[in-house]
């Protein structure tokens, strides 16, 4: 260490050349290890540069002679004596010898020309050098990125899994809740004892999935159709069986028992004129049904929808008009529960791929048990198909579906609309205005041609002439559903008798049975001037509004 002293009081400390650190201090000058790098030394081989204090010094590989710095003799090829037995060739690579090769990993030891290189195997790092830094192992950043990236897709998919699978269970959790309060339980318990007691209950118990995945999630583009009570879907079961999926607006929790008991009731029904209830879903807020699925419509679409409108031929619309009556009196008297449908018009009448007539939604349906002869309810119905006794009392009985069906056949008739703002005021409502014509002997001026035509008109005062009495005010004295089914077939043969006839050319002969006694055909003929209003037609007008 060396110190200077200047004109001021005071001295300067360095460190003697070859030597770094604090000249302050006893023991702050270290001696500078000059053959770490090259830049600090002059030797010709790194390798064989010799640190010593304050200093180095150089020298050359084994067989060469010379000083070894670069500023002296340098390093060449020792002489060899001539006759020597182990005579070497000329360019002697340094990477050969075990004593010459200074590399830590000898064959990753390359020449030079004059300096011999040294690498590292793959998954090391350093000089590679003997007396250098040698080689240490190190982490490769790419199996770094490749192990964190792994770590947080695996973290982020158990996260995400754990999620999915704690909505499932709590989706699972809400849908048995459901299902015991819609009564699924109850439901259980009584097609079981249906099942032990030998009877036939095809009727399933479907869960949500089954029927989000046979709606395609309820699309809009499987709507069948819209009511007051709901709206129907298509659905196609995994076994390609086509049902009707219905969705009801609301669903009163205080009535479940009385739900359980009526689909216990309709799934034991089994008529060729009623849709057949396949079964129900109790998982969801509001229970779905589900029914067999009919392709061709509504009766109200082939009636009035339909181009061109006359497409329902008569003989279509007595066997659809029979169809339908026998229905009604299936569930009425037949059924092993009476049933009031308490909704007939002509939408909810379907026709299958054969025109053959099935009654369907029975959202509003009541059963009646054997000991009763009606139920007190809150009104539901149809405007222009209502019954107007049952509007007033609020007593339901089987003869609301008879008034009800009544209207269908005006329908069947006139190929109207139950309610037309096109007639005049008095005459807007079906019912009253088909009891006023005929009342007043002008029910023809409102048949279309072709009917007339085709079924004359005695055919049409038989229908007519049911019609009026099915639409009478007094339920007594409305006619019972399979009295009208009787009317209605012998109808149907008669008409057959008569085509078969006319094909043959045989003379045509009335058959008087199907004639009323108290009111000629003639009737159905207008009168000049005739203006009368019957007392039914003015009780049906009253009725109309709401009290």
């Amino acid at each position: 260490m060396q110190g200077t002293m200047g004109t001021r009081a005071g001295y300067l400390c360095n460190c003697n050349a070859g030597y770094y650190g604090n000249p302050y201090t006893a023991d702050g000058c270290l001696d500078i290890n000059e053959c770490r790098n090259n830049e600090s030394n002059s030797c010709i081989h790194r390798d064989f540069c010799n640190n010593t204090e304050g200093g180095f010094t150089c020298s050359c590989p084994q067989n060469m002679i010379g000083d070894g710095y670069r500023t002296g003799t340098g390093c060449t090829e020792a002489p060899i004596p001539s006759g020597s037995p182990q005579q070497q060739p000329q360019g002697l690579n340094p990477c050969t010898h075990p004593e010459t090769n200074p590399c830590e990993y000898p064959k990753y030891c390359s020449d030079g020309q004059g300096d011999v290189w040294c690498d590292c195997p793959q998954g090391m790092s350093g000089d590679g050098r003997k007396k250098g830094r040698g080689c240490q192992k190190h982490f490769p950043i790419d199996i770094v990125l490749g192990v964190g990236l792994a770590l947080v897709v695996t973290v982020t998919t158990t996260a995400l899994c754990y999620y999915w699978s704690m909505k499932r269970r709590e989706a699972r959790r809400k849908r048995a809740e459901l299902f015991r309060k819609n009564g699924g339980l109850l439901l259980q318990q009584r097609f079981s004892a249906i099942t032990s007691q030998g009877k036939d209950s095809s009727a399933k118990i479907f869960s949500a999935e089954e029927l989000k995945t046979a709606t395609n999630n309820y699309s809009e583009s499987r709507v069948l159709g819209r009511g007051g009570y709901g709206t129907v879907y298509k659905g196609v079961l995994p076994d390609e069986t086509v049902v009707a999926v219905k969705k009801s607006r609301v669903f009163d929790e205080s009535q479940v028992e009385q739900f359980v008991n009526e689909i216990t009731i309709l799934s034991q029904i089994d008529h060729p004129n009623v849709v057949k209830l396949l079964g129900c879903c109790l998982e969801t807020q509001v229970p779905l049904l589900v029914y067999e699925f009919i392709p061709n419509g509504t009766l109200f679409q082939h009636i009035h929808n339909r181009s061109p409108p006359h497409s329902l031929t008569w003989e279509d619309t007595l066997r659809i008009a029979a169809e339908t009556a026998e229905a009604l009196a299936y569930l009425h008297s037949t059924s092993s529960i009476p049933i009031i449908h308490r909704d007939i018009k002509s939408s909810n009448i379907l026709l299958d791929e054969n025109f053959v007539a099935k009654i369907s939604d029975f959202g509003a349906s009541r059963s009646v048990p054997f000991d009763q002869t009606h139920v007190t309810t809150l009104i539901q119905g149809t405007i222009g198909y209502l019954d107007p006794e049952y509007f007033q009392s609020s007593m339901l009985t089987e003869k609301s579906d008879v008034y009800s069906f009544g209207v269908v056949l005006a329908e069947l008739l006139t190929r109207q609309k139950p309610i037309s703002v096109g007639r005049s005021e008095e005459s807007c409502n079906l019912a009253m205005h088909v009891v006023i014509l005929f009342t007043e002997g002008c029910l023809l001026q409102e048949i279309e041609p072709h009917i007339l035509e085709e079924a004359g008109e005695e055919q049409l005062y038989a229908v007519a002439h049911l019609s009026v009495r099915c639409l009478n005010l007094s339920g007594q004295e409305r006619p019972v559903m399979k009295e009208v089914a009787s009317v209605l077939n012998k109808l149907r043969r008669s008409f057959a008798k008569e085509q078969t006839m006319r094909r043959k050319d045989e003379p045509v002969h009335k058959n008087n049975e199907l004639v009323h006694e108290a009111i000629p055909i003639s009737s159905l003929h207008c009168s000049e001037g005739s203006t009368q209003f019957s007392m039914e037609a003015e009780m049906i007008a009253s009725s109309d509004s709401p009290r």
